[in-house]
C-alpha cells in the first residue's frame, strides 16, 4: 500500500499535528484567558475544560457536533437557558420547561 511509519522524536509536538492542533486549542480557547495560580489550579481548569471540550463544543470533523452525542432538543422543550463552563470562559446553551 505504500503506506511507511514515521516517528516524531520525543518531546516534538509540534511534529505530530494531532497534538499540536489540540495543544493550540487549549492555548487559544483556554490558557490564553486564564491567570493560572499554581499546578492545582491549572489541573482543575484543564479538567474543566476537557469537560466542555468533549461535552458540549462543536468539532468540523464531526459535522459541527460534539464528541459525546448530544439530543436534538425541540423548541417545543422550552426556552433557551444559558449555562457557564470552564468558570464562565466558555457557555452552552440547553432548552429548559418553563
Amino acid at each position: 500500500m505504500g503506506v511507511d511509519e514515521v516517528l516524531t522524536a520525543p518531546h516534538s509536538p509540534w511534529q505530530n499535528p494531532f497534538a499540536e492542533r489540540l495543544i493550540g486549542s487549549i492555548r487559544r480557547e483556554c490558557l490564553n484567558h486564564v491567570l493560572v495560580l499554581g499546578e492545582r489550579h491549572l489541573r482543575r481548569t484543564l479538567a474543566r475544560y476537557f469537560a466542555y471540550y468533549h461535552r458540549a463544543r462543536t468539532h468540523l470533523s464531526l459535522d459541527k457536533d460534539a464528541p459525546d452525542v448530544r439530543s436534538v432538543e425541540l423548541s417545543e422543550a422550552g426556552r433557551i437557558v444559558e449555562i457557564s463552563e470552564v468558570g464562565g470562559l466558555h457557555h452552552r446553551y440547553v432548552r429548559r420547561a418553563a
